[in-house]
């Protein structure tokens, strides 16, 4: 069953919707790949889905343990190569609410960054550093 239906609506943007919720995503070329840059492009969706899929799976393993972790920021910095164009980096640094958590918590929480379905699925090329401050 097809999960999201793309149209292409010219000057190099598409709209996405996820067809379970209705939710739409649109999406531009990057400035600097002749687009307009007015919303994200493609590649910023492939690190922002780095950042979220390890937050997500974070967040489980938090709620399984029952370490309080909302509030937790995630910067996502994206680094682009050429030749081919591609996604080289993507740096993910995660930023921690100050809650006292103790040294297991915050292993625990750690120990899952690399083993969410993202992460796990992208070319083995592609640089993915992860920071924690907590």
């Amino acid at each position: 069953m097809t999960t999201i239906k793309t149209i292409y609506l010219g000057e190099l943007r598409t709209e996405n919707e996820h067809l379970q919720s209705g939710n739409k995503v649109i999406t531009d070329a990057p400035t600097d790949n002749r687009g307009k840059g007015e919303y994200f492009s493609p590649t910023d969706l492939l690190a922002t889905a780095l950042g979220s899929c390890i937050m997500t799976i974070m967040g489980i393993k938090a709620r399984d343990n029952g370490i309080d972790i909302e509030g937790t920021q995630v910067d996502v910095t994206k680094i682009m190569a050429s030749d081919p164009r591609r996604v080289a980096e993507v740096i993910v640094e995660f930023t921690f609410p100050a809650k006292n958590y103790t040294k297991e918590e915050k292993q625990l929480v750690e120990s899952v960054a690399g083993i969410s379905p993202v992460p796990l699925s992208l070319h083995p090329d592609l640089v993915q550093t992860i920071k924690f401050n907590w």
